[in-house]
């Protein structure tokens, strides 16, 4: 088993989170793995995690110390994340993004659950 699918899945693996991995990964045209590398890794990358880590959070609901375990950091990482992204949403242009992620993962939350029942 490669460093960063053990990492994703120290505990009980999180599907919804890896959705949210592959989706922001695909919008930012950035290599899953890295957002989940314990590396520190270029802007963009850094970027991509710290959207998806929000995302995880605000989208899904998963704690902070839930991110942090799928994502490889600290829960204060997390929180940092979440603050940055949470600024940068001054920005209409980046919101729009936003709002157009956090769309697609409720519908990705939505279609899973319709499936379970």
């Amino acid at each position: 088993m490669s460093g960063q699918t053990a990492q994703r899945t120290q505990g009980r693996p999180d599907p919804a989170c890896e959705q949210v991995i592959a989706l922001v990964a695909r919008r930012k045209n950035v290599p899953g793995e890295l957002l989940t590398s314990r590396s520190r890794c270029r802007f963009a990358a850094a970027r991509a995690r710290q959207l998806a880590m929000y995302l995880a959070h605000v989208s899904l609901g998963r704690s902070l110390t839930q991110v942090g375990a799928v994502f490889g950091r600290d829960r204060t990482t997390v929180s940092y994340a979440c603050a940055l992204i949470e600024d940068l949403r001054d920005d209409p242009r980046f919101d729009d993004e936003v709002c157009d992620l956090e769309q697609r993962i409720a519908g990705l939350v939505v279609g899973a659950s319709a499936h379970e029942h």
